[in-house]
């Protein structure tokens, strides 16, 4: 049996809560690609587990409220429950789809609103933050546990103030084509704190035990980029690879000794004084 608590981000202190969904029988109903924009809290009271689950296009400020939700969560439970989040899994994973087909119904959880703030007590919490710098081989293994997105690419990994990228290298290629992917350094991170603000990448952080592993940054799939309009002038290929005549291409380049507009133009002059003559001959 499992609860649901959906995040929501309010106005006022305390700037966030939650509130039950009870109108479904199964999870799969809530946690679909309709409600990708949406943090959702799971109870499942049998296994006494707290499931995090932030939708694939969710705001990363509502992530953040749906972490301190759930501790709060499970406050209110006694700490007899665990907080696990369910994003480590591919949506075609078993332990995924586990939870998809539970049931829902009430349970001893209950909604967190303002009454269950206190502002004295947040603004106690405020203190030092210290972000510890992990091992890279500890921190890529916590990475890649988790499930790769899919129909993005990840093209940059930030671990420890390093910047990396993942580089192809061929490992056999007589028989069979094998190659394994391997990190490069690209460089440093420099002093301060830099918010991502560009509408091609998405940002993914990566969090065990309270520690940042790293920061991957994604692009949608080459394959799904729109065909670009050529706006240069193309030379097809038949045009440069068949044999030409050079007096042809000479003869190009040449000034004539008289231009055909000039020689339309004297015409045209030559007939108005003809016309011009005629009409004076017969007046007369």
């Amino acid at each position: 049996m499992t609860q649901i608590f959906e995040v929501l981000e309010v106005r006022e202190f305390p700037f966030f809560v939650t509130i039950e969904i009870d109108d479904v029988s199964v999870v799969g109903e809530v946690i679909n690609i309709m409600n990708n924009r949406k943090v959702y809290l799971l109870i499942d009271h049998n296994k006494k587990r707290i499931w995090t689950h932030n939708g694939r296009n969710s705001p990363f400020k509502l992530q953040i409220y749906g972490g301190i939700l759930a501790g709060m969560l499970r406050k209110q439970l006694k700490l007899f429950y665990r907080v696990y989040p369910l994003n480590m899994y591919s949506t075609e994973d078993p332990k995924f789809q586990e939870v998809m087909v539970q049931s829902v119904a009430p349970g001893r959880a209950q909604s967190i609103g303002k009454e269950d703030f206190s502002e004295a007590v947040i603004d106690g919490t405020v203190g030092d933050i210290i972000i510890h710098n992990p091992r890279l081989n500890k921190a890529m293994e916590n990475i890649n546990s988790y499930a790769q997105p899919e129909d993005i690419k990840r093209i940059f990994l930030i671990i420890a103030g390093n910047i990396y990228s993942e580089e192809d290298t061929p490992e056999a290629i007589l028989k069979e084509e094998q190659y394994s992917t391997n990190l490069v350094k690209m460089g440093r991170l420099n002093n301060g704190f830099t918010f991502f603000n560009d509408r091609n990448y998405s940002t993914r952080i990566i969090v065990r035990n309270r520690t940042i592993q790293g920061i991957e940054l994604y692009v949608n799939s080459y394959e799904n980029f729109p065909s670009l309009r050529i706006k240069s002038p193309v030379i097809h290929e038949d045009k440069i690879s068949n044999k030409g005549v050079m007096e042809t291409l000479m003869a190009a380049f040449q000034i004539p000794d008289s231009l055909q507009d000039v020689e339309l133009e004297e015409e045209s002059s030559n007939l108005d004084e003809k016309v011009g003559e005629e009409n004076k001959t017969k007046n007369n």
